[in-house]
């Protein structure tokens, strides 16, 4: 099974439950920038308290690990950070989802995210490349890592086209990420 085919393990029914989403994190980067292999796949989602059953539904047990309606309620209504965790059986490949609540970002990423078709029938919706960059800006700062540095660099190098840098920019300004910023532009 190739990697973008894994991603719709996960998109697909999240589309057919009218959830709203995104990814992002390395596929994001990988969708703007330069291919590599990850491990999961991050995504941003919004989840209202009364479509908490859809995702129980939409992941079957027999098929996914999926945490029960009562842990997606906790996670949910976190005011910041509420997360968790599906699991593909056959494959082992997980989903990390971020349950969107406050984070003006999030908010941003979503109203503005990208539909990337994958296939000639099947896409995903993609967070737009600016949030892209300043989401591995903050993780870099918060980890060091310099995979998100590399990320956003090849991010510029492929799609640097379409970033819109005054938006990038914005937002840099907004979480006080100018250092990192900078180690990127050089």
């Amino acid at each position: 099974m190739e990697q973008v085919e894994l991603f719709l393990i996960f998109t697909v029914p999240l589309e057919e439950a009218e959830l709203n989403y995104m990814a992002t994190g390395a596929v994001g980067s990988m969708l703007y920038g330069v291919p590599r292999f990850t491990h999961d796949l991050d995504l941003v989602l919004d989840l209202p308290t009364d479509k908490i059953s859809a995702i129980t539904t939409a992941f079957s047990l027999s098929d996914f690990y999926c945490p029960p309606d009562e842990v997606l309620k906790i996670e949910s209504h976190r005011p910041q950070r509420g997360h968790f965790n599906l699991i593909h059986h056959e494959t082992g490949y997980k989903a990390d989802v971020y349950i969107h609540r406050s984070d003006q970002l999030q908010a941003w990423g979503l109203a503005h995210k990208k539909r990337i078709n994958l296939s000639e029938r099947k896409g995903i919706w993609v967070a737009p490349p600016e949030y892209v960059i300043v989401r591995k800006l903050e993780y870099y700062r918060e980890a060091g890592s310099e995979k998100h540095l590399r990320d956003v660099e090849g991010m510029l190098e492929v799609s640097g086209d379409i970033i819109d840098r005054n938006v990038v920019q914005q937002w840099v300004d907004r979480r006080q990420l100018w250092k990192q910023w900078n180690e990127v532009r050089g």
